[in-house]
């Protein structure tokens, strides 16, 4: 990969950093720890999002010892309503084993620190050079946006293999000496100027350097190829009341979607009517419906990265007439407040309370 710019484009894009940079609290540090949790958190879910919950969390977990025997549940609602909750268990398992095999030091090269538990390439790259100033590529969507445009590389991004390019890309325009500024600079120049649609290349401090954007095609990089179709699912939702005012909740299995969370019960809805459906639901959690208190509770759709629940809620009132499920039970509105809820079923008791 040839280019001309390099020492002008990184000094730009570094000199451009440390004049325009985000106050963001995992910039106050360069505890390895904190910036890992940080770049967790990151993942899918914008920064202003993820401020709060930054602070809060590391103000309950301030060690990696205090996070590595934390109770799960616990963590799971440290975590709730940021989603993917599998980063929290994963990052919660990489913890431990530094704390475990490490004696609680963040390994500083790739080899080691890639082993960890849901540390991939970009976490990987992200800690080295924010943490240990180490020249390592730290490559994500914003960083292949910004670099197809900088570059002209018209690679489809959405193919795992085009990652390579990107990587090798980094590692010829890193800057030596401040790596973490020039990984941290690409991903806030992608996020605030050289955005997805209508890149502002009039205020980019590297737009001289910027192949697409003499070439005048800037709108149409990134090259990716469209996802394929979302999947639907319709789910009639039971909120359940017993005599004494308790609610029916289940907990999730602890593999796949949203494990381990709680929700209330929900029957997905193939060919059944509302009768279909209603038997359903007093066979599988061993209740009797007595009566209906709110047939349209709320019916609301919640949009996963690769799935939609169309969800009907109606509010009954059920007898129990045997022993309850595995991983079922009744719980006060107390009681539910303290347990991890996915953002659907937060929804619900909104509603409730």
């Amino acid at each position: 990969m040839k280019y001309q710019h390099t020492e002008q484009f990184r000094q730009n894009l570094v000199d451009w950093f440390n004049q325009e940079k985000r106050d963001l609290p995992w910039r106050r540090t360069s505890d390895p720890y904190k910036i890992w949790v940080s770049e967790v958190m990151l993942q899918q879910t914008r920064v202003d999002t993820v401020i709060p919950y930054y602070n809060r969390f590391l103000e309950k977990y301030p060690t990696m010892q205090s996070l590595a025997y934390a109770p799960q549940e616990e963590l799971l609602k440290m975590w709730e309503g940021l989603g993917y909750y599998s980063r929290a268990r994963n990052l919660q398992s990489g913890v431990k084993e530094v704390v475990e095999k490490y004696d609680s030091q963040v390994p500083n090269n790739r080899h080691d620190i890639s082993k960890l538990k849901g540390v991939g390439p970009y976490t990987a790259g992200a800690i080295l050079s924010i943490a240990y100033n180490k020249p390592e590529h730290a490559v994500d969507g914003n960083v292949m946006r910004v670099l197809s445009r900088v570059l002209h590389i018209k690679e489809d991004i959405a193919l795992p293999k085009t990652r390579k390019t990107f990587e090798e890309a980094v590692d010829m325009l890193i800057h030596p000496d401040q790596p973490g500024d020039f990984n941290q600079a690409l991903m806030d120049l992608g996020a605030m100027i050289c955005t997805p649609t209508s890149p502002k290349c009039l205020l980019c401090p590297v737009r001289e350097y910027c192949t697409a954007f003499h070439e005048g095609d800037a709108d149409q990089l990134p090259i990716k190829t469209k996802k394929t179709k979302t999947k639907k699912i319709q789910f009639h939702v039971y909120v359940a009341k017993d005599a004494s005012g308790r609610y029916l909740l289940e907990r999730r299995s602890s593999e796949g979607l949203l494990a381990d969370m709680w929700q209330f019960p929900m029957i997905e809805i193939e060919k059944e009517n509302t009768s279909e459906t209603r038997k359903k639901f007093q066979s599988l959690y061993n209740v009797k419906i007595e009566s209906c208190l709110n047939e349209n509770l709320l019916t609301f759709k919640h949009i996963f990265s690769h799935l939609v629940w169309e969800m009907d809620c109606t509010l009954v009132k059920v007898e129990q007439t045997a022993n309850l499920p595995e991983n079922t039970n009744f719980f006060t509105l107390e009681q539910i407040a303290q347990l991890p809820l996915p953002v659907p079923m937060q929804k619900i008791l909104k509603v409730l309370n």
